[in-house]
């Protein structure tokens, strides 16, 4: 998944019309109640929201800053620009140190 970190500048408007997901102690998925769209990925601790960039109206200036779970990419795909990377390992070591 594409996402762009948000932190906690996420409003939601109408909150009936999301389903949270509890996937782990440290983190929610958030999907549409209506037709099961994924609307977010929220990192409790950080209170941090991750949302899809389909999802948002934009200039397009975003910069590309790092990559979670390196270590399960695909082969056929590799982004020119360089990024901080972690493996699945590091991310979550890195979580369970804020939690």
């Amino acid at each position: 998944m594409l996402s762009i970190d948000c932190a906690d500048s996420v409003k939601i408007s109408d909150e009936k019309s999301v389903t949270r997901y509890s996937s782990s102690d440290w983190a929610e998925r958030g999907f549409c109640t209506k037709c099961g769209t994924h609307l977010f990925y929220y990192l409790k601790p950080a209170n941090q929201y991750h949302l899809p960039i389909g999802l948002l109206k934009t200039d397009n200036d975003f910069k590309f800053t790092h990559q979670i779970f390196i270590d399960e990419k695909p082969e056929y795909y590799a982004f020119s620009n360089q990024t901080h990377n972690m493996t699945g390992a590091e991310v979550f070591a890195h979580f369970q140190d804020e939690g």
